[in-house]
């Protein structure tokens, strides 16, 4: 009989907590989760899913202007934000109960409180109740938005205080350009606020392939989001109306809210982990090898906490991974190579793999195939918005290396891909499959010519 009150003890009630929590429980172990805001994390309450459910609901001002080509006439449409964001907490609301009522199924046991270690195998709430001991610790934390120091700082707002705007401004500036800037800045603009995008950087999102950086920049820019980029903010300052953004060049500008999409940090500071002995990174992250065990050898960390890959189904696979190693013993590494991943933007990104630069840097000789043109649907829209779809090929073993995308659809169409480019397929096997007729995706499959040099813009019908 365990000596411990939990075989595993999870602090964080997010997507890779839960998962692991109910795994394990499922495994056959006692299992409790503390959660110290709401059982579903960030992902679920205050990220992901909301979020895409904003992203649906600002393109429908696009898809109201294309569809009068297509006969469709309406003179009566008006926009409600109360109902938008109202509907959203609702949906949030269900996700958490959802989640809430998985746990219970599995017989884990849920504690609404913060968690502190006190020790390698002992737990601390806040509420004051008796310590609990535990014989595994995992931490599933997540992250939070990571707000600049500057002159001026308490006026910004996060991605956290979006989902809970009363009424919109007529403007916003966002200073950051990632995928939380590039996002928020295609929610807000498609529901008719007028957005600034504020860059220190020489382009919008660092470390995606360069083609699909200069694409949606240039998109955005069409649909009149003012992106600035080489801009340093050097503080935020309340007046009439709104705030003034003051730059370090010495200019300035006006708006409704100031945004800060600036990054993310690890939720580990007054966790004791320090205490317990837990190795931690630059930036407060725990240190954890392949199979997410942590400097300690009992205490484990998934998700955002180990800033590894920032993405939820990381979290989730990390989750997985780590209740098949301690409580099936079955050791499984987590392999993060080909993760694929998009940016809600509008136009979307999806993307898996090496970008052109990134082969390069690491010494792959590459082959590039690419095509820009016009989706099929923006023909009779007569929207002037092109789609590319970009491959990076290793000459040597021909394998395809990256596959990039921009437009519609691209997070779907990439999904797809990654199943081939973790399988290490090839471009001579992406050539053999048969194309499906007419789709923005088969370009995919048809994309016969290396990249040399620009060539005409292609029409809907490139396949043809």
């Amino acid at each position: 009989m365990s000596n411990f009150d939990y075989d595993l003890f999870v602090i964080g009630g997010g997507s890779g907590g839960v998962r692991a929590g109910r795994l394990a429980a499922e495994l056959g172990a006692k299992v409790a989760i503390a959660e110290e805001y709401r059982v579903g994390g960030t992902c679920v309450i205050r990220g992901c899913v909301p979020k895409k459910l904003l992203v649906y609901g600002s393109r429908y001002s696009s898809a109201f202007a294309d569809a009068r080509n297509f006969g469709w006439t309406s003179d009566s449409l008006r926009f409600d934000w109360p109902t938008l964001i109202g509907n959203v907490r609702r949906e949030v609301d269900r996700l958490n109960g959802v989640y809430t009522r998985t746990l219970e199924k599995a017989g884990v046991r849920i504690i609404l409180d913060r968690a502190v270690l006190d020790d390698p195998h002992t737990v601390r709430l806040a509420n004051g109740d008796a310590p609990i001991s535990a014989k595994t610790i995992l931490v599933a934390t997540g992250g939070h938005p990571m707000i600049p120091k500057l002159p001026g700082s308490e006026h910004l707002i996060s991605s956290n205080e979006c989902f809970q705007l009363e009424e919109l401004p007529a403007s916003i500036a966002i200073v950051g350009a990632g995928y939380i800037g590039m996002e928020f800045a295609s929610i807000f603009a498609g529901l008719g606020v007028q957005v600034t995008v504020i860059h220190r950087g020489d382009q919008v999102l660092r470390n995606f392939d360069a083609d699909l950086r200069d694409g949606l920049a240039e998109a955005m820019r069409k649909r009149g989001i003012d992106i600035r980029i080489n801009t340093e903010t050097a503080g935020i300052e309340k007046v009439d109306g709104g705030y003034r953004v003051h730059f370090k060049r010495g200019d300035s500008l006006h708006a409704g809210l100031v945004m800060a999409a600036t990054g993310r940090l690890p939720n580990t500071m007054g966790l004791g982990l320090d205490e317990a002995g837990v190795d931690l990174g630059w930036n407060g992250h725990v240190v954890v090898d392949e199979f997410s065990r942590s400097s300690v050898g009992n205490i484990y960390a998934v998700g955002d906490v180990t800033d590894r890959v920032n993405l939820t189904p990381v979290a989730i696979h990390e989750a997985t991974a780590f209740a098949e190693t301690v409580f099936n013993d079955q050791a499984t590494p987590v392999d993060h190579m080909m993760i694929p991943t998009a940016v809600f933007s509008d136009p979307e990104i999806g993307t898996v793999g090496l970008s052109e630069e990134s082969a390069r840097e690491m010494g792959h000789v590459v082959d590039i195939y690419k095509i820009v043109f016009r989706p099929l649907r923006y023909t009779l829209a007569g929207r002037d918005e092109k789609m590319l779809m970009k491959l990076v090929v290793d000459m040597a073993s021909d394998k395809v290396l990256g596959c990039h995308i921009l437009g519609p659809d691209a997070a779907e169409i990439v999904q797809m891909a990654a199943i081939a480019l973790k399988m290490g397929a090839t471009k001579v096997q992406f050539d053999m499959t048969m194309a499906l007729h007419p789709s923005a995706a088969e370009e995919l499959v048809t994309l016969r010519h290396k990249w040399e040099a620009p060539t005409p813009m292609a029409g809907s019908d490139a396949a043809a």
